[in-house]
C-alpha cells in the first residue's frame, strides 16, 4: 500500500509506512521512517532493528556497525524480501517480510526513554506515563485509541450532516449559570471583580439557536466542569451536542441513535441493533439503577406480595421487598463474605440484608426458621432458584431497596465496561423532580429547570410534584451513561409553573435566566435536544475502562497535569491586573 503522501507522484522522505508493507511488495526498494524499537544483534556483521511508526512495526536488517539505539529517529532505505524459513512472525501484519540491504540515515538521536515504548508500558505508573505523555503516545495502544476517536468524531459529523444538522460554534466565555455542577471562572481584566464562566455545556445557547430559526444544530463541543474526577470523568470533556425544532421525543432519539450507531459501525465494522428503550421506573424496578447494564441477568425480583402476611418482623409492613439471584454461588460465599455483603448493604442505606442459600430441603440461612413453608416455596418459585444458588433480599422503602440491590447486582455480576456485547438502552420518563430540599421544602429538579413535564402529569405539578414524569431521556451503554437530553419547555406560562414549584420567584428567574427566557417571548418553537460524551463512547469502543486512555492530554485523578505541572501559581502582577488577591487556605 502506497502512503498518501506519495499519491500523484509526490516526493517525500518515505515511500511507505512501516505497517503497510506486505509479501506483495517483495523486490521493491522502499524508504521508511520511524523510531527504533528493539535492536537484536545477529552475529558480528548484522543486527535486526524493529522500526516503528503509527502504522506498525517492520523488521530491518542493518549493518552491525551502525550505531542506532532505542528511540533514535531514522530513515531506512532497502529492499523488501521474504523472511527466512522459520523466522516468520505470525503475530505481526508485516511478519512475513523484512527490509534488507539497508542504508540507515539517523535523523535524530534520542536519550534513553524512562520506560519501554511498547505495550509493556501498561505496567508503568500512570503519573509517569502522563509526565512523559509525548512518549506514551508513541505506543501502539495510544495510537490506535486516538485513531478510534477520530473515526468516532468523523462518523458522528457525517451522520449529523446527513440528517440536515448545521454545525454552529457557541461561546467559551459565558455567564455563570446554576446548571448543577461547579464552574471554572475566568476573571475579567476590563471589569475587575466580575467573571466569565467556562461552559458546562452549550445548553442555553443551543436553545436560543432554535429561537433563531436554526432548526437543527449540532456541535462537537468542549465542556468544562469543576467536579471530582474518576474513570469516566475529566474536568474538560468533549460531547456531541445537538438541538432540534418542531420535534417529538422519538425524533430526537432517532437522530441521536443514528449518530451513535454510525460511530460504532465505523469502529467495529458492523452496525449494532436498534437501541431498545425502558422507562426510568422499570429500570429501577428491574436493575436498581437508572444506568442499567443489560449484559447480564441478576434482575431484581419483587417479593413484596410473597410476604404480605408474613410473621417475620424484618419483612412485616415493608413498603418494598426485592431479591436478586446469584446463580451457583451458595458454595462460593462463606460466612465472612456474607457478613461483608451485609455491611456493604448497610453502607448503602439498607437496614440489613437477608441471604438464603438454596438447598435440597429448603434454605440454609439464619432466617430460614422464620419463613413459613409456603413463603419459602414462593420465594424459590419467584426467584427461579435452583439448588446451589444464593438469594439476597432487602426489605425497605422502594427507593432504598432498588438502590441497595442494584449496587450489589453490579458489584457481583457486572463485567468490565468495554467487554462485549455492546448493549445500548434509552432510559425515558425520568422524574421531573427528585426529592425535597430539606432547607426550603421545595422539590429539586431531576434534570434542569427547562425540562418539559410529561403531558399526562402536568396537572400534578402543584399538588403532587414528586409524581410528575418528564420528557427526559438518557442513553446508556454497558452501564455507563453516555449522555442525556429532554424536550424543552417553550411556553412562558408552563415555565413559570415549574419555577414556582422549585421555589424560584419571577425576580430570581429574571436575574438568573433573563437573557435566556426573554427571547422566548418572541416566538420559541417546540424543541428538544441531547448531548452525549464522545470520550465515554470512544473508551468503550476502544476497549478501555478509563477515558484517560482515549484523551491525548488528560488530567490525573487529582486534577493535575504531570507533564506541564499545572495547575501552577500565577505571578502577583498578573493577579493584581485582574484585581485578585489569593487568600490563605484555612486549616
Amino acid at each position: 500500500m502506497t502512503s498518501p503522501e506519495h499519491a500523484a507522484g509526490a516526493t517525500s522522505m518515505r515511500t511507505h509506512l512501516c505497517g503497510d508493507l506486505r509479501s506483495s511488495d517483495i523486490g521493491k526498494e522502499v524508504s521508511v521512517c520511524g523510531w527504533v524499537g528493539r535492536r537484536r544483534e545477529h552475529g558480528e556483521h548484522l543486527a535486526f532493528v524493529d522500526l516503528r511508526d503509527h502504522s506498525g512495526l517492520l523488521q530491518c536488517v542493518i549493518n552491525n556497525n551502525v550505531d542506532v539505539r532505542s528511540e533514535f529517529v531514522v530513515r531506512i532505505t532497502g529492499v523488501v524480501r521474504a523472511r527466512p524459513d522459520g523466522t516468520v512472525n505470525n503475530s505481526l501484519p508485516t511478519g512475513e517480510i523484512e527490509i534488507g540491504d539497508c542504508e540507515v540515515e539517523i535523523l535524530r538521536r534520542a536519550d534513553p526513554p524512562p520506560f519501554s515504548i511498547d505495550d509493556r508500558a501498561n505496567d508503568v505508573d500512570e503519573n509517569v506515563r502522563l509526565q512523559y505523555r509525548y512518549l506514551d503516545l508513541r505506543r501502539s495502544r495510544m495510537q490506535r485509541n486516538l485513531r478510534v476517536r477520530a473515526k468516532v468524531n468523523s462518523a458522528v459529523r457525517t451522520a449529523m450532516e446527513r440528517q440536515g444538522f448545521v454545525e454552529v460554534e457557541t461561546p467559551m466565555l459565558v455567564p455563570s449559570t446554576p446548571e448543577g455542577a461547579r464552574e471554572f471562572l475566568v476573571p475579567s481584566r476590563k471589569s475587575p471583580g466580575e467573571f466569565y464562566a467556562l461552559p458546562q455545556s452549550p445548553q442555553l445557547f443551543k436553545q436560543l439557536l432554535m429561537v433563531g430559526g436554526t432548526d437543527r444544530y449540532y456541535q462537537i463541543a468542549r465542556c468544562l466542569r469543576d467536579e471530582d474526577l474518576r474513570a469516566d470523568r475529566q474536568y474538560e470533556f468533549m460531547q456531541l451536542d445537538m438541538e432540534m425544532s418542531f420535534v417529538t421525543q422519538d425524533d430526537v432519539l432517532n437522530a441521536v441513535g443514528e449518530a451513535v450507531l454510525s460511530a460504532a459501525e465505523a469502529v467495529l465494522g458492523e452496525r449494532p441493533p436498534e437501541i431498545e428503550r425502558i422507562t426510568w421506573h422499570d429500570a429501577m424496578n428491574r436493575f436498581g439503577v437508572d444506568k442499567p447494564d443489560l449484559r447480564f441477568g441478576m434482575e431484581l425480583m419483587d417479593l413484596t406480595e410473597v410476604f404480605v402476611s408474613t410473621e417475620f418482623k424484618a419483612f412485616a409492613g415493608a413498603e418494598s421487598i426485592k431479591g436478586i439471584l446469584v446463580e451457583g454461588a451458595a458454595s462460593e460465599f462463606g460466612r465472612n463474605q456474607l457478613d461483608k455483603l451485609t455491611e456493604r448493604a448497610k453502607g448503602i442505606g439498607a437496614k440489613g440484608l437477608v441471604w438464603l442459600k438454596v438447598t435440597e430441603g429448603g434454605f440454609e440461612s439464619p432466617v430460614a426458621k422464620f419463613l413459613s413453608e409456603a413463603e419459602a416455596q414462593m420465594v424459590r418459585d419467584q426467584m427461579h432458584a435452583s439448588v446451589g444458588d444464593l438469594i439476597l433480599v432487602v426489605a425497605d422503602e422502594w427507593a432504598t431497596t432498588c438502590e441497595v440491590l442494584g449496587t450489589l447486582r453490579n458489584d457481583l455480576g457486572r463485567p468490565p465496561v468495554h467487554e462485549g456485547p455492546y448493549r445500548y438502552v434509552w432510559v425515558v420518563e425520568f422524574p421531573l423532580f427528585v426529592g425535597v430540599d430539606p432547607t426550603t421544602g421545595n422539590p429539586r429538579p431531576g434534570h434542569h429547570p427547562f425540562t418539559r413535564p410529561h403531558p399526562d402529569d402536568v396537572d400534578r405539578i402543584e399538588s403532587d410534584p414528586l409524581s410528575v414524569r418528564s420528557i427526559a431521556y438518557d442513553l446508556v451503554l454497558n452501564g455507563w451513561e453516555l449522555g442525556s437530553g429532554s424536550i424543552r419547555i417553550h411556553e412562558p406560562e408552563l415555565q413559570r409553573r415549574v419555577f414556582a414549584a422549585l421555589g424560584i420567584t419571577e425576580e430570581e428567574a429574571d436575574n438568573k435566566f433573563g437573557f435566556f427566557l426573554r427571547p422566548f417571548d418572541y416566538g420559541a418553537p417546540p424543541h428538544g435536544g441531547f448531548a452525549f460524551g464522545l470520550d465515554r463512547l470512544t473508551a468503550i469502543l476502544a476497549g478501555e475502562d478509563n477515558i484517560r486512555e482515549v484523551i491525548a492530554y488528560p488530567k490525573t485523578q487529582s486534577g493535575a497535569d504531570p507533564m506541564t505541572k499545572s495547575p501552577l501559581p500565577v505571578d502577583a502582577t498578573v493577579l493584581s491586573d485582574l484585581g485578585i488577591r489569593v487568600l490563605p487556605q484555612a486549616d
